[in-house]
């Protein structure tokens, strides 16, 4: 299945904790099938995953699928964010404790940072050129 470069991001939170285990395998059937892409917070662990997209529709049917298929109906919450750009460990620990962007695990291994703008990513650029962040393009991995 062709990757894709996310565009949209939503926190998704299981409204039925007795349903966590559907909850889970739900996410990643649809992560596995290329509905959505699943991230993950090193710190926050599985219980409020970020669905990627790259248009609304994909969190429709997710939130569809999760609810009729795997019996798990969830909660989607936007994000503050718009830009993903894959990047690496010391991209991460360069990107730990600034305010409104994160790095997360994406099920394939890697890491994506996040950013609200485009302005916050060029000014983390400007001040960090060391760091490796590097645009995703659809269908293309390494």
């Amino acid at each position: 299945i062709p990757s894709f470069a996310p565009e949209h991001f939503m926190v998704a939170r299981n409204k039925d904790s007795g349903r966590y285990k559907q909850f889970r395998r739900g996410i990643q059937q649809l992560d596995e099938e290329g509905v959505i892409q699943v991230l993950r917070h090193p710190e926050r662990g599985d219980q409020e995953p970020i669905l990627a997209a790259v248009g609304p529709m994909q969190f429709e049917v997710a939130q569809y699928r999760l609810a009729e298929e795997f019996g798990s109906p969830i909660e989607l919450s936007p994000t503050n964010y718009n830009i993903a750009r894959r990047t690496d460990e010391a991209g991460r620990e360069a990107l730990k404790g600034m305010w409104q962007a994160e790095v997360f695990f994406r099920s394939d291994g890697n890491l994506l940072a996040l950013f609200p703008s485009r302005f916050q990513l060029e000014r983390f650029e400007a001040d960090h050129p060391e760091v490796t962040l590097e645009r995703i393009v659809a269908g293309v991995e390494e």
